[in-house]
């Protein structure tokens, strides 16, 4: 099994890096990526973490791009190291995370909502605080039941305490993640709530500006809509790939490691035949066997920023 797309406490995932790499060696997963939102600072403990399990990490990150509808995430997968204009990307977009945070926090204080950021450090340590946090702490206070139902009658797009952050220039962080040693693949994009009929030459012009990869399989996506993007993706030029989202256990349900749409094991080939084969900077350090192929495992991942 492999997974291309998932969290731990460095962004907004309730599991550390290690934890992570454990939880996923567990389920059967040998291929990962660590794709935390806006920063890299848990790579080099993951990657540590899967040398000494025998598994090939990725390392990644998800940025989220200005997009006028729906929302654009970026991944940049097989990252060597951050080049400094994938950090001032960094530096910005936590600035923006900071900034939205305290504004839905204090229109929930002002609502009679019982929270602050002081409180919300104090529950999520150690964690790049997000919505997901605030989701949590409003369901631990028995304002909802799941954190689901907080984004649906709180925080999601249209509700009540939804704020807009900006994000960062597509070009840009395309830009930067090549910088940095890494390949840029577009998440998830139905979340650019674009309909079918228009969504073609939208991704057309994606690919033209640089996005070299697509995210078919997703649990966001209904399996034959998980089939339709990749076989639009393929006519496009894209290469594929798939991953959970994965955050932790009681976050989202319906997102395991390993799984894409539906529940279905994300296949192997997304890495061997579609990731793999792009990425330029894989330096062995070990083999593994996985259905009798020899694998590369993926240098350690040494980050020269303080992010």
């Amino acid at each position: 099994m492999i997974d291309l797309h998932t969290h731990s406490t460095a962004s907004d995932g309730n599991l550390s890096p290690s934890d992570l790499v454990h939880k996923a060696k567990g389920k059967g997963i040998s291929v990962l990526a660590l794709t935390d939102h806006d920063t890299t600072a848990g790579l080099e403990e993951a990657a540590i973490a899967a040398q000494n399990l025998g598994m090939t990490f990725v390392p990644g990150i998800e940025l989220n791009i200005t997009w006028p509808t729906g929302e654009f995430h970026l991944l940049g997968l097989g990252l060597t190291h951050t080049h400094p204009d994938l950090q001032s990307i960094i530096t910005e977009l936590k600035n923006q995370r900071a900034n939205r945070n305290h504004n839905i926090i204090q229109k929930l204080k002002q609502d009679g909502f019982p929270v602050s950021s002081e409180i919300l450090q104090q529950e999520f340590p150690n964690s790049t605080l997000g919505r997901p946090h605030i989701a949590s702490y409003l369901v631990k206070i028995g304002a909802c039941k799941t954190v689901q139902q907080a984004f649906d009658q709180y925080l999601g797009k249209g509700r009540p305490y939804y704020i807009h952050r900006a994000g960062a220039d597509l070009q840009e962080s395309i830009q930067a993640i090549k910088a940095s040693g890494g390949i840029p693949v577009l998440a998830h994009p139905l979340s650019l709530y674009i309909s079918w009929g228009k969504i073609e030459p939208v991704l057309k012009e994606l690919r033209e500006t640089g996005v070299e990869g697509l995210e078919a399989y997703h649990p966001g996506a209904r399996r034959p809509e998980g089939s339709r993007l990749e076989e639009m993706g393929r006519r496009l030029g894209f290469f594929i790939t798939g991953g959970s989202d994965f955050h932790g256990e009681g976050i989202r349900k319906d997102r395991k490691l390993g799984h894409g749409c539906k529940g279905d094991k994300l296949p192997h080939r997304l890495w061997t035949e579609e990731l793999l084969p792009h990425l330029t900077s894989v330096e062995k350090i070990g083999d593994y066997t996985e259905g009798g192929a020899m694998e590369p495992v993926f240098k350690i991942w040494k980050s020269n920023t303080t992010d």
